[in-house]
């Protein structure tokens, strides 16, 4: 029973890093990459879909995205979409095309990059306490329903907490790095 909870506490713990990685992936070095606005949605006939859903996204130089919406409806929403994204860009349009020109990383722009990066850290460490809440909370039923001991419910406790301890050490380890990568020029 503790083994069971344990597997899946470290399972789930094991893809919120995973998911701080993918999410930081995003967070720009200094080069143009389609996947940098991989994580957008737009609205798209009432219901709100990722934006390589709707458009082509290439790298036209190692400055430039170029975004070719499938509709041409969809242009002013995508430019918008990208607008208000958290990425700091201003698109350009012309026709169908938009570009999308990457700023070069001034000191003032890292600074703002940092703060989305440990904005995305943080929420990984949410995502890590609330299983170590929910797997806590398993621990207890189970000891109210007698299938495990008082004892074993605390050592399962004390298990998930070391648990939730290292993983929200290795989320702080993949922080620094980002944040390193991007202080670096």
């Amino acid at each position: 029973m503790i083994d069971d909870i344990k597997t899946d506490a470290v399972t789930r713990m094991g893809k919120s890093l995973e998911s701080l990685r993918h999410e930081l992936a995003k967070i720009r070095t200094g080069r143009a990459h389609p996947s940098l606005l991989d994580h957008l949605t737009l609205p798209y006939y009432g219901s709100e879909v990722p934006i390589k859903q709707v458009a082509n996204i290439t790298a036209e130089d190692a400055r430039t995205l170029a975004v070719v919406p499938w509709e041409k409806d969809m242009v002013r929403v995508v430019e918008k979409a990208i607008m208000q994204s958290d990425l700091g860009l201003n698109p350009s349009t012309a026709g169908m095309v938009i570009r999308v020109p990457m700023p070069p990383l001034t000191e003032e722009r890292r600074r703002d990059l940092i703060k989305v990066a440990r904005h995305e850290a943080e929420q990984g460490r949410v995502a890590v306490r609330n299983i170590r809440r929910d797997a806590n909370h398993e621990l207890k039923e189970a000891a109210k329903e007698k299938l495990i001991s008082e004892d074993e419910e605390r050592r399962g406790e004390e298990m998930v907490q070391k648990l939730t301890d290292d993983h929200i050490r290795d989320l702080d380890n993949i922080l620094a790095e980002k944040e390193e990568d991007l202080m670096s020029i």
